[in-house]
């Protein structure tokens, strides 16, 4: 078994790794000065939020036409999904307030207050709750998901401008500008665990659940702190470049990438590549004028940079951590997103007020056919999924068995499947745990289903 999910797997791999290449698909005109963009995987839809003519663009991830434009709250600044209930969260800089939509008709559910000037949204998966960090009330605004209600509102330092989520402790982490520390909120209880000094003005923040650490990027003393999520306490601080400003985090290598925006008059704009072990820059690479973000491509393993001064993106090989293509795309490209059902990488361009689309000539988990041994009926709902997938297939004879494998092959979860004495038809959640109820790492997993002396694999991707 083990030998043939690792053969399936590496011939995929070989496959989309010959003759791979990225380039500019598609730029769709959008609304006025484009400035955030997510992802919803569950109707593979990818929405911007236009910050100066109040809106937010959806477009459709297979054909990327544009849905629909739905009106927001003042100056649109940031977005999130909520996976479990399907909503997306549009943060309102000018009218402090957060703004729901729903991801299956994409109408407005509800407006809900916030503090003064929200920033930067994340989702808490394990309570489905959303917090919005307010930039001008040093506070953090606790929505739930179910009931769009607020149900807390924490206090933070001066200036929270940056949100990221730990799945295996249940905590929230708020990047405060103004008072350079780091505000640790309890996910279960919204209360506040402690402060963990960083740098001067840190702006951006990445969760790596392999060592189970938190990077925190300080754009004035040009570094980032590494933070223990078991103890909050600060581990180390690794110089990383001139002016630090993003962050994402690489499954595969276990590895942070840090990107620079440099400063007067050199503006040495690079990414700094950080081994999520042992907390050390392996390498620093070269990216084009002012990066403004980063984006992971679980797909092809490449991180994505939008140099906003160049009008370009920076493409790097996550193994090799080499440059692999520059890709023109609009004047001011400010945010990124990934839909990796069809493989594209979403850049929004502030200055031109368009969303460039990236192709990568590898297909997407959606289109890459499936490795079958024979014709059982399996489908996994979502797929890419970031909190839950569910298995809905349809077994006679003897209870099936249901288990998923790494990358590797190494058997990683084997799903109780209950007996059903009238019924041929069974639905399975699995939450991206193991046997021991841990919290897996995002990457590619295969479920074989196995019934009747008859199998079938398919491909899942877990996003984090």
């Amino acid at each position: 078994m083990r030998r043939y999910l690792r053969t399936t797997f590496i011939l995929v791999c070989l496959v989309a790794g010959a003759a791979r290449a990225q380039w500019l698909d598609t730029t769709l005109s959008v609304g006025s000065d484009p400035i955030a963009l997510v992802y919803d995987s569950v109707g593979n839809q990818v929405y911007c939020a236009n910050n100066s003519s109040n809106t937010v663009t959806v477009i459709d991830g297979v054909t990327n036409q544009l849905d629909t434009t739905v009106r927001v709250g003042a100056y649109p600044q940031a977005l999130c999904y909520n996976p479990q209930d399907n909503k997306v969260y549009c943060a309102n800089w000018g009218s402090d307030n957060v703004t729901i939509m729903d991801g299956a008709t994409n109408h407005l559910i509800a407006t809900v207050p916030a503090g003064s000037e929200p920033y930067a949204l994340c989702y808490n998966r394990q309570a489905s709750r959303v917090y919005c960090a307010n930039g001008n009330s040093a506070n953090v605004t606790v929505i739930d998901g179910a009931t769009d209600q607020v149900i807390a509102t924490v206090v933070a330092g001066p200036g929270p401008g940056a949100l990221c989520y730990n799945s295996q402790s249940n905590k929230v982490y708020c990047a405060n500008r103004g008072s350079g520390n780091v505000t640790v909120i309890d996910g279960a209880t919204n209360q506040v665990i402690t402060s963990v000094a960083a740098g001067s003005w840190p702006c951006a923040l990445c969760y790596n659940p392999q060592s189970n650490k938190v990077y925190c990027a300080n754009s004035y003393s040009d570094n980032v702190t590494v933070i223990d999520c078991a103890t909050n306490q600060v581990i180390t601080t690794v110089p990383s470049g001139s002016a630090p400003r993003a962050l994402c985090y690489n499954p595969r290598g276990n590895k942070i990438y840090c990107a620079h925006d440099g400063r007067y008059p050199d503006y040495d704009s690079t990414v700094a590549v950080i081994d999520g072990t042992s907390n050390q820059v392996v390498t620093t690479v070269a990216a084009r004028s002012t990066p403004s973000a980063l984006c992971y491509n679980p797909q092809d393993n490449r991180i994505y940079c939008a140099n906003f001064l160049a009008y370009n993106v920076t493409v790097i090989d996550g193994a090799s951590n080499s440059v692999v293509k520059t890709i023109a795309v609009g004047v001011g490209p400010w945010a990124l997103t990934c839909n990796p059902a069809q493989n594209r990488i979403y850049t929004a361009n502030r200055t031109s007020n368009s969303v460039s689309v990236i192709r990568d000539s590898a297909p997407g988990v959606a289109e890459r056919a499936t490795p079958t041994i024979c014709r059982l009926p399996l489908e996994a709902y979502p797929n890419p999924f970031c909190g839950q997938v569910r298995l809905r297939f349809t077994a006679s004879g003897l209870r099936p068995e249901v288990r998923i494998y790494d990358a590797s092959g190494r058997l990683v979860r084997s799903l109780p499947v209950p007996y059903l004495q009238h019924s041929t038809y069974y639905s399975l959640p699995w939450d991206g745990t193991d046997n021991s109820g841990r919290l897996l790492p995002a990457g590619i997993y295969m479920v074989r289903l196995t019934s009747g002396g008859k199998s079938i694999t398919r491909e899942l991707l877990l996003l984090r």
